[in-house]
């Protein structure tokens, strides 16, 4: 009862302050993939608004307001499936953050469990602020590209802080499939889903909707 608070307070909390130097998801690729791996840290200071604005816009919408289950969305995508629909995924930024640190992409209720124990242990011990800067540093937005940091400068070529909010939909809108979607050619559905982020982020209210974060 004691061992495994510990543990997990252990696992957790120090990447509230310290860029994780790697994560699961980045492990598999060095495993699994014969080409090279990017990864750099930037901090949230130093990434432009209009990404962050981007990635909620098109992940996670009620972000700043649950507690890392958007149960709504959960619902509707159970009730989806039950009318013969394919089963949706429904995760928060918040899940996408304990299943790229500790996790893997395969699917089984097992995993979904250990994946919810860690999204509320990270919403426990970190900001909602810490926890967006953390997913936009570790999400893939294209093969072997992980983080804004390398993502800007390798398919967008700026710096992180200069991303435009074109830029920004279009890195966001390959989020769901970054090996099958390319950022840095876009597809006839990229660009349309880029323009439905954009689209989003003007009804959410641009950058001051994260102000309070």
């Amino acid at each position: 009862l004691v061992l495994v608070p510990a543990l997990t307070v252990a696992l957790v909390l120090p990447w509230r302050w310290i860029p994780p130097p790697v994560t699961a998801f980045i492990v598999r690729e060095r495993l699994l993939s014969e080409d090279p791996v990017y990864y750099s840290w930037v901090s949230y200071e130093e990434i432009s608004d209009n990404l962050a604005i981007a990635v909620v816009a098109a992940e996670d919408q009620m972000f700043p307001h649950h507690s890392g289950f958007d149960w709504k969305q959960i619902q509707d995508a159970l009730d989806e499936a039950r009318e013969g629909g394919d089963l949706r995924g429904a995760s928060t930024i918040s899940q996408q953050v304990a299943k790229n640190l500790y996790l893997s992409p395969s699917q089984s209720w097992v995993r979904k469990g250990v994946e919810a124990y860690f999204t509320g242990a990270i919403e426990l011990l970190w900001t909602k602020r810490r926890i967006l800067e953390v997913y936009m540093n570790v999400a893939e937005f294209g093969p072997g590209v992980f983080g804004v940091g390398a993502a800007a400068e390798r398919i967008i070529g700026k710096a992180p802080g200069d991303l435009s909010l074109y830029d920004a939909s279009v890195l966001a809108a390959v989020l769901p499939s970054p090996k099958r979607m390319s950022a840095a050619s876009p597809s006839t559905y990229v660009r349309t889903r880029a323009g439905q982020i954009r689209t989003s982020v003007r009804q959410l209210g641009g950058g001051g909707y994260l102000a309070g974060i």
